[in-house]
């Protein structure tokens, strides 16, 4: 690219430097000026550095063309145009003139169109395609199933196989999450999630700091216990992120490989970020907190903002139960606290019949403080959260303090407090049991006007005769960005 102009101006601290200089000058006072230094991490430039890259040879541009499922979807589905000299375009002509008309060598043209034959018959396979026996209203003899959802995408190199594992997911399963709002539905919702996370992008330091959290707290545990060195070293070298159903996923997805050449090296690479964030009843900010990650923020929302999109562009409309819906929307929620651009321009895209004008399409500034209880779904969703993070703790007998934090401190001054309101179900049961059914919304109960919340604890027995009483601070709420409930009672309701 050798054509236009480009202006440079000179680094900050030396723009400075001249200033105070000239500034000196004029005053006719003859004192020191004390010049003002590069920022840190300032890369040197001169005018030299100018002129020599003025003088330099262009560095020549390189094609970086790719073929996508998204792109060969795209193309196929577009009505049919007529161009300068009347010739016909429909979507396969599109497809043939964008494999040959590019800036790659003939050698790698080759290879795309390759590569777009095995995508096509993959999305034939599939049936994302269809193939009506008259040329519709627009044209079309190929245009996408009409039975996927408006805003279906394909974005992501397996996008494709997390359809068809969607798919795949036990059948009783989705039946029972389907008919059902216990704990079915939840663990449909978790596992339909994990497939949509295993097929993003790695986010390194994320994972980085799940293992390092693992590795500590197995550490202190074989101490404790211990456990000799060497074992010791053995044990930590096979820790690992959480990736829920590996097996099931590295299975299906092998599976799938064998029947689409196209997948090449890609691989699924399960892991549970958001659904850790999700059954720990976390904001961004704690969990940025948690484990670290003040100085790699950017990245962990940046995946988040990546999931919620494929958790609505991948997941067909059959699979989406109420409980997958309050997930969507909590996750939504969830980002739209830290960025709210991240999803609001795209979503924007998603729907172009509700712009209005030019002016609609571009980056819109808060028109008002938007808090995390102005979405009201998201917002019971973190409440439920919030209330089995309670559970959780009980369960595992710590954490009380937490529990009680927010709580009126003449009721429960600590968490000595609630230990002693709890000695009574400890001598009646073992456990408390925290599995999916136990998260089942039949268990959870919230009244929006009087903030107030009830939570029953499973247990072994099955009585569910125990619960918590709290009351949702909403005010609160709004201020610190995640749900503040208040401990009203944990007690039997014999």
């Amino acid at each position: 690219d050798d054509r236009g102009d480009v202006w440079v101006q000179a680094p900050g601290h030396v723009v400075e430097n001249q200033r105070r200089g000239e500034k000196a000058a004029t005053s006719g006072k003859k004192k020191v000026v004390k010049k003002k230094q590069p920022d840190r991490g300032y890369a040197h430039w001169t005018q030299d550095t100018f002129d020599r890259l003025v003088g330099g040879e262009p560095e020549a541009l390189k094609s970086h063309f790719h073929v996508s499922h998204q792109m060969v979807m795209n193309l196929l589905d577009r009505p049919v145009v007529h161009d300068g000299d009347g010739t016909e375009v429909d979507g396969c002509r599109a497809v043939r003139t964008l494999l040959t008309d590019n800036h790659e060598p003939r050698r790698r043209q080759r290879a795309h169109i390759r590569r777009a034959i095995s995508i096509y018959r993959s999305l034939v396979d599939a049936e994302m395609l269809e193939f009506p026996e008259e040329p519709d209203e627009y044209g079309r003899r190929v245009r996408v199933n009409f039975d996927l959802q408006d805003q279906f995408a394909l974005h992501q190199p397996l996008s494709l196989w997390a359809v068809e594992a969607l798919g795949a997911l036990p059948a009783a399963e989705a039946e029972a999450a389907a008919e059902s709002g216990g704990g079915d539905a939840i663990d449909h919702a978790l596992n339909v999630l994990t497939i949509i996370e295993s097929v993003q992008e790695n986010p390194g330091v994320v994972l980085a700091a799940q293992v390092k959290r693992a590795k500590d707290d197995l550490m202190a545990e074989m101490k404790s216990s211990g456990v000799e060195y060497e074992e010791r070293m053995e044990r930590l070298a096979q820790v690992d992120y959480p990736k829920p159903n590996r097996e099931w996923i590295y299975g299906n997805f092998n599976e799938f490989r064998t029947r689409h050449p196209w997948v090449g090296s890609d691989t699924v690479a399960p892991k549970a970020i958001v659904r850790e964030m999700f059954e720990r009843a976390m904001t961004f900010g704690e969990y940025v907190n948690d484990y670290g990650l003040k100085r790699s923020e950017g990245v962990l929302l940046r995946y988040l903002s990546d999931v919620y999109k494929g958790l609505v562009q991948n997941v067909p409309e059959e699979l989406a139960t109420t409980e997958l819906g309050d997930v969507v929307a909590w996750l939504g929620a969830v980002v739209r606290d830290v960025d709210s651009s991240l999803i609001d321009e795209w979503e924007r895209l998603l729907h172009p019949e509700d712009v209005e004008s030019v002016e609609d399409l571009r980056p819109h500034l808060p028109t008002g403080e938007r808090t995390i209880i102005d979405d009201e779904r998201a917002f019971r969703v973190m409440v439920r959260n919030r209330a089995f993070d309670w559970v959780q703790r009980l369960a595992r007998r710590r954490g009380y303090d937490e529990i009680v934090a927010d709580a009126d401190r003449e009721l429960w001054p600590s968490g000595e407090a609630l230990i002693e309101a709890m000695a009574p179900y400890w001598a009646e049961h073992d456990h408390i049991l925290t599995d999916p059914s136990a998260r089942s919304g039949e268990l959870f109960r919230y009244d929006r006007a009087t903030g107030h919340v009830t939570q029953i604890l499973r247990d072994p027995d099955d009585t569910n005769e125990w619960r918590i009483e709290a009351v949702v601070d909403r005010a609160a709420s709004a201020d610190e960005g995640r749900s503040v409930l208040r401990l009203v009672s944990v007690t039997s309701a014999l």
